[in-house]
């Protein structure tokens, strides 16, 4: 990226190609990476049950605790590939790195699915 004030480094991609881009990681990361596939896939029925019956809260509750388990779980499985890329043999302190990433990871998917659940108990709730 080209840094404006000493002139230097290389001209910035259109803002069009960065969303191309970023759409594209995402894409191979829910078709590549099972633990972000699964949940999405959950994710989007809970979202359009929440569509369907015009629970909006709901629905944006839910949105924003799938689009923080997403940054997570893609955060932790970038980790775990440059760790993997930057020392393919075992090393301790590569291992304590890769727990910390599951780590938030695991503390998103546990808010993620509380959300779930609790969403899922005012839906049939609301359903009687």
């Amino acid at each position: 990226m080209r840094n404006k004030f000493l002139g230097t480094g290389h001209q910035g991609f259109h803002p069009l190609r960065k969303m191309r881009i970023a759409l594209s990681g995402a894409r191979y990361a829910v078709l590549h990476d099972f633990a972000v596939a699964y949940k999405v896939v959950l994710s989007a029925v809970i979202l359009l049950w929440c569509f369907w019956y015009r629970q909006w809260v709901d629905f944006s509750i839910v949105f924003l605790a799938t689009g923080m388990m997403m940054v997570a779980e893609i955060f932790n499985t970038t980790i775990e590939a440059l760790c993997d890329f930057l020392e393919p043999k075992e090393n301790e302190k590569i291992g304590i790195i890769k727990d910390i990433a599951a780590a938030a990871a695991g503390i998103s998917i546990l808010v993620w699915g509380i959300v779930l659940f609790l969403e899922s108990l005012s839906f049939w709730h609301n359903m009687r």
